[in-house]
């Protein structure tokens, strides 16, 4: 399974000035930008970290899964990130390059917060042949602005960026886990794999 971003989360939609509350950095004449650039870092830096703990995507973003195989018998494929807002494609690709689209009547998505599914609507999907790859591209998050992320979770992204922030000079010397503020935030949204992962 191989995951990537297919867009970034804009500058813009980063939470900088509540960053800088949070942290207590005045403004005035003073005031150039010039710590933007270290808070933007420091929260994307944050983001990443909850996003991988909990499988959720806060911020709106598309996707692109690839797999060599379906994950279950049934032709029924679960999706690593939630919330899913909307499937783009559905292909596959053959071991000599070629790219069969698959009919978006033929499969649908089965809105999940922990395991969003996409589904065959009724014979499934087809098989998948030596050395071929079915590609899923999907867009997920809570939504564009800052704001539709939910409020623990976001709270979460700040505390841990401005760790990360309050730390950046002791190298070597942050703390590998979680501060147990984060975890409790986050714990709620946390999803529990079963069977090696195997129903993922």
């Amino acid at each position: 399974m191989l995951l990537t971003e297919e867009t970034d989360v804009p500058a813009e939609a980063l939470p900088v000035q509540s960053m800088k509350d949070h942290l207590r950095i005045g403004t005035g004449f003073s005031d150039d930008g010039m710590q933007d650039g270290l808070i933007i870092g420091h929260l994307r830096a944050a983001i990443a970290t909850i996003e991988a703990r909990t499988g959720k995507a806060l911020l709106a973003r598309r996707f692109k899964l690839r797999l060599d195989r379906w994950r279950d018998g049934r032709g029924g494929q679960a999706l690593p990130v939630a919330p899913v807002a909307a499937l783009v494609s559905v292909a596959i690709e053959a071991a000599d390059g070629t790219v069969r689209t698959i009919d978006p009547a033929s499969y649908r998505l089965v809105q999940d917060m922990a395991r969003p599914r996409v589904v065959g609507a009724q014979m499934g999907f087809p098989a998948l042949t030596e050395g071929s790859v079915v590609e899923i591209v999907f867009d997920a998050g809570f939504g564009t602005a800052w704001a539709n992320v939910p409020a623990d979770l976001a709270q979460a992204v700040l505390l841990l960026a401005a760790e990360h922030y309050e730390t950046r000079h002791d190298a070597g010397m942050t703390r590998a886990a979680l501060p147990m503020a984060v975890y409790a935030l986050i714990e709620r949204w946390r999803t529990v794999r079963i069977l090696g992962g195997g129903a993922a």
